[in-house]
Parts: structure tokens; C-alpha cells; sequence
């Protein structure tokens, strides 16, 4: 527990709406991942994801977060490896795909296994394979964090970003 929650203390109540909050957070530009794993039955399950970040060099750690009430849950929550790819800029069509509800997200995706099981997507600009460490509940979501068991990346790759509910390619200033 936080000092000030066991203090006593609380936050002030927001004095804005969850529209105003979600616009606020798009301001901040991010890079566009898509996190993978296998489920113990074999199924592959996958998602994108911007909510990605390093936590620590040593050991090596990474988190992402999950809403509580997402379907693959139980198969992130339950897993032991994961795998967070960091799409390249002409993986946009990828990122929408795995986005989207309902229907097959795996269709016409290739990868390969890493290590753990867990799907690495071709192209992707950077893996990292995961030990599923530890997993956070906050608010509606669950943060998961990941201790690096593998990664790389290729040099020539340039990222997808997203800002304000829309795609971009880098361009260097």
C-alpha cells in the first residue's frame, strides 16, 4: 500500500468526463504492439496493444496492460510466456487486424514460434519474449509485467506510431 493511501489519503474525484481523458491520453504518441501468446491448449491468441514500456535494465522488464474485461484474459492471466512485437511502419494493416473484434486475427499472419511457444511476427521491427512475471489489477485493466527472456530488433526498421487515434510512420525532424 502507498503512504498516502495508508495514511488516509485519497485522490480528488476527476472533474472530467471519460471522453475528455481518452482524447488527453491519444495526445501522447506511442509505438504499436501486438502481444502474443499461446494458450495451454495450443490456440493462439493475440492483441494490439499501446500500452507498452520498459520498467527496469536489471533485470530485464517490460509491462503492458490488459483490460479486465478482454476475452483473451484468462489466456495472459493463466500463461506462463508471452511475446510483445513492436510493429514496423508497414504493419499497419496488422495492427488493425488484431484490433479488431470478432472474426480470425491469425488469418494470413505469419510468424514463427519463439522459445516459449509464443508467435513472433514477421517484420515486426522488435520481440520480446516474456516470463509472465507478475500481473498488477488497477482500475478496469491488469497491468502484466514481463521479464525479458529474448528479444531483438532489426536496425533498418522504422515504427508505427500512433497519436490521436490515428497511424503514422516516423519521419525523421
Amino acid at each position: 500500500m502507498s503512504p498516502a493511501r495508508s495514511a488516509g489519503h485519497q485522490a480528488r474525484p476527476p472533474d472530467f468526463s471519460a471522453r475528455e481523458f481518452r482524447s488527453s491520453l491519444g495526445m501522447f504518441a506511442t509505438g504499436v504492439t501486438i502481444v502474443t501468446a499461446r494458450t495451454a491448449a495450443g490456440d493462439l491468441v493475440g492483441l494490439t496493444a499501446n500500452s507498452f514500456n520498459s520498467v527496469s535494465l536489471e533485470p530485464p522488464l517490460v509491462l503492458w496492460s490488459l483490460s479486465r474485461a478482454a476475452g483473451s484474459m484468462a489466456a495472459f492471466s493463466n500463461g506462463m510466456h508471452y511475446a510483445i512485437n513492436v510493429l514496423a511502419a508497414d504493419q499497419q494493416t496488422l495492427a488493425e487486424q488484431f484490433a479488431a473484434r470478432g472474426g480470425d486475427r491469425w488469418a494470413g499472419v505469419k510468424f514463427t514460434e519463439g522459445v516459449s511457444g509464443a508467435p513472433l511476427l514477421e517484420g515486426a521491427a522488435a520481440t520480446f519474449e516474456c516470463f509472465n512475471r507478475s500481473q498488477y489489477a488497477e482500475g478496469d485493466h491488469v497491468i502484466f509485467v514481463g521479464e525479458v527472456e529474448r528479444c531483438r530488433h532489426r536496425d533498418d526498421a522504422s515504427p508505427l506510431l500512433y497519436h490521436g487515434g490515428k497511424f503514422y510512420a516516423e519521419h525523421p525532424l
